[in-house]
């Protein structure tokens, strides 16, 4: 795990790097390279987390000299990658010598093979080019500049702030009050893009183009274990069911058993839910001492505090357990502080609690924790997936006559089926499933036409072959390298790297997703049930009494906060006169917002915390 920056003419020097010191406190270095007139900087900050020596040290070249790497991540199964590459006199046994040396072997494109997470650079020095690359469901970030003969890239924004100047993209603004985040390529700069999951980004140093391609594959839905079809009796369908759920159990433990790699000590986030529940019992499985598990909570009588149930989970597997409360005051101190971490504002209410649960980590030194997110996406844990499985089954006209009325709706569930499941086309539907503002909210808000979403969205939709799929895998799909991608992985990696903390995802290990994605849909969402084959895995080592607690999900008590003396205090700054913020937005529009909220017509909790994320961002953007 570390952090990475790089150029193509465009000098810097290793103090660039102190930028990234949070990302890895532990080593850091440069390499510049001359091609004819071009100058190539490579430069990498360190934490240590395999192969603590200097055989770990980047930038790394490999056995045969043709290529320098710098490299941001894990890659879990690079030891079975090692067995393809005999020859080699390793040095260590970092993942980083492994992958620099199996691409060298068998090029860029074997980067289809690596089961972990991942933002790296290599620099082809024999054929002049480079290549930068981010994982599969983009949990390591990556963004880069490009003008007609430079290139910068970072895993963060701040070393390409430093050399170059950028703008508010107000069209991207506009995505972002659709979505709550902005999915890559954009970022509210419109000069500096976020590289796409699953994409690399080929570049000639001496004539400067570049082509950006995809290493992800397309998983079909297995027709033939379906509940329908060729299965016709139910001892069939039984009997099928259990063989998944058998096979699921496996690359499940396998998952887990791949991300213990490490050579320091791995603890495990621990909410009061099912997910990380199952991964602390297979880490504290393979542990020959009880782990350390951390949850987060409030210190007020509020449904999304999961301390007690988290602590009953802990005490069922016998970890060493560690929480921390918070309140409204202590959630407003670092209010700002996240949106400066994160770098990008967004929705996602749940930032501010990640940032004491991972201060709470590191004050126990551990260096890696692994994580329960990633389960709601491929296996339908979202009540969204079960309203796009209503699609069709009710009669358009029913939503065109009940939406008129939704305004009147409080819960924010049926409000989006009614405004969203009348649509026809795939893309639009899931564009007003998604949206936080409607296109005549965002339009009033800062006079701008929202116009990005639906493509960025058919993006993936095309990608994934999601027109041969039922709508509702296809969602998922996309879900994953987009919602997942850009907004609860973004955040997670940001705030846990300011602490200088590895925060792991074994729910997105390769094989495993490989296998849930080729599951049909009713294994996944089995009636009222999200998660099925999941839970039913569960059940085979953990009490009912966890798996079948009410989802609370991981988020603030921000629907109560905003409508006492925070919400005002938060109105009255947000409709201020000369703020940057109010150069961008029609502070009498924002005002209703707050107003709708205070008074109780509606939830607007989401809407108001993307608002003041915005007004932060926009505060720290001359910074």
């Amino acid at each position: 795990m570390c952090g990475i920056v790089g150029t193509v003419n465009k000098p810097f020097d290793i103090s660039l790097l102190e930028l990234l010191s949070h990302r890895g406190p532990d080593d850091s270095d440069m390499m510049s390279f001359k091609v004819d007139d071009n100058a190539i900087h490579l430069g990498h900050v360190r934490l240590s987390i395999q192969d603590l020596s200097s055989a770990g040290h980047q930038p790394m070249s490999s056995a045969c000299g043709n290529f320098v790497i710098i490299f941001n991540g894990e890659i879990y199964n690079h030891l079975e990658l090692r067995e393809k590459l005999s020859d080699i006199e390793w040095r260590g046994h970092s993942d980083t010598e492994t992958i620099v040396n199996y691409m060298a072997r068998f090029g860029i494109e074997s980067v289809k093979d690596f089961n972990g997470t991942f933002g790296f650079a290599l620099f082809d020095i024999a054929n002049e080019k480079l290549y930068v690359a981010r994982d599969r469901y983009g949990v390591k970030p990556i963004y880069f500049y490009q003008n007609s003969n430079e290139l910068v890239f970072s895993s963060e924004i701040r070393p390409i702030k430093k050399l170059v100047e950028s703008n508010v993209d107000k069209a991207n603004l506009a995505t972002l009050l659709k979505l709550r985040y902005n999915p890559a390529p954009t970022t509210l700069y419109g000069n500096i893009q976020k590289l796409r999951a699953g994409h690399i980004l080929e570049y000639d140093i001496q004539t400067h183009s570049s082509n950006m391609s995809s290493f992800i594959s397309p998983m079909m839905v297995t027709k033939n274990i379906s509940f329908q079809g060729n299965i016709r009796h139910s001892s069939e369908r039984s009997a099928c069911f259990e063989d998944a759920l058998q096979k699921y159990g496996e690359l499940f433990e396998q998952a887990i058993q791949r991300q213990l790699i490490a050579d320091v000590e791995v603890g495990v986030l621990l909410s009061g839910g099912i997910d990380s529940a199952l991964v602390a019992y297979y880490a504290q499985k393979y542990s020959d001492k009880p782990i350390k598990t951390f949850t987060i909570g409030f210190s007020e009588d509020d449904d999304s505090d999961e301390t007690l149930d988290a602590k009953e989970t802990a005490r069922i597997l016998g970890t060493e357990h560690y929480e921390i409360k918070i309140n409204d005051e202590q959630f407003e101190s670092v209010f700002r502080k996240c949106i400066e971490i994160v770098e990008e504002p967004l929705g996602t209410t749940s930032i501010i609690p990640m940032y004491y649960l991972n201060e709470l980590v590191a004050s126990h030194g551990i260096k890696v924790v692994l994580t329960g997110q990633g389960a709601d996406e491929p296996l339908g844990g979202y009540t969204r997936y079960r309203g796009e499985m209503m699609y069709g089954k009710v009669p358009s006209a029913f939503f065109g006559l009940a939406k008129p009325f939704s305004r009147l709706i409080k819960n924010e569930s049926i409000y989006r089926a009614i405004n969203s499941l009348g649509e026809k086309d795939t893309i639009k539907r899931w564009e007003l499933i998604y949206a936080l503002f409607s296109d005549k909210e965002i339009k009033k808000l800062i006079k701008v036409d929202e116009t990005k979403s639906g493509e960025l969205i058919k993006y993936f939709y095309d990608l994934l072959d999601g027109k041969n799929k039922d709508s509702t895998n296809a969602m998922m799909s996309n879900d994953m390298r987009m919602n997942l991608c850009d907004d609860l992985l973004l955040y997670t990696d940001k705030i846990s790297m300011n602490f200088s903390i590895e925060a792991r995802v074994p729910m997105l290990d390769n094989d495993l997703v490989d296998f849930i994605e080729s599951l049909p849909l009713e294994y996944k969402l089995h009636g009222k049930e999200g998660k099925y084959i999941h839970k039913k895995f569960a059940e085979n080592v953990l009490p009912k009494e966890i798996i079948y607690r009410k989802k609370k999900g991981f988020k603030s008590p921000t629907e109560k906060w905003f409508r006492d003396e925070k919400g005002l205090m938060y109105k009255n700054m947000l409709i201020s006169n000369g703020s940057k913020f109010s150069e961008f937005f029609d502070t009498s529009e924002v005002a209703k917002i707050f107003d709708m909220h205070m008074s109780g017509k509606r939830n607007m909790e989401k809407q108001l915390f993307t608002l003041i994320s915005i007004y932060y961002w926009m505060e720290n953007y001359e910074q």
